[in-house]
């Protein structure tokens, strides 16, 4: 919420969000109390992740990394296996200790680009672009 607060600034609206993550939620047919973090598919989830991730994407702008990111989740490509291991454990850490996230790794990941999947096109080494049904 710290984070929203420095990027929003009508209160009825912050008041808003935060009632809404206080919410419970149906657990089986029964009332739960929210624990942590936003519900998935949550209409606030792409905000908070958006907010949350502008400093992944200033992180990454500053190191020189060729990267993708939409909402929560985020690839960034390499040019060597030594780079991608490096350069995963440096993310690793930040997103865990610097924002205290969890990695879906399922979702982001770090590859090279050798041949490269994003929202439906597929991307090859050989500079062609191919729509994947």
């Amino acid at each position: 919420m710290s984070l929203l607060y420095k990027r929003i600034k009508d209160e009825r609206l912050l008041r808003l969000i935060r009632k809404y993550l206080k919410t419970s939620m149906m657990l089986g047919g029964i009332e739960s109390p929210r624990t942590e973090g936003t519900p998935q598919g949550s209409p606030l989830s792409p905000l908070r992740s958006n907010i949350m991730l502008d400093q992944l994407d200033r992180y990454l702008e500053s190191k020189g990394y060729y990267f993708i990111r939409d909402a929560d989740g985020f690839s960034i490509y390499t040019r060597s296996k030594y780079e991608l291991k490096s350069i995963g454990n440096e993310i690793y850490v930040f997103l865990r200790e610097r924002l205290e996230l969890k990695i879906n790794r399922a979702k982001s990941g770090i590859r090279r680009p050798l041949s490269l999947t994003v929202l439906g096109y597929r991307f090859t080494s050989r500079l062609e672009t191919r729509r994947v049904t």
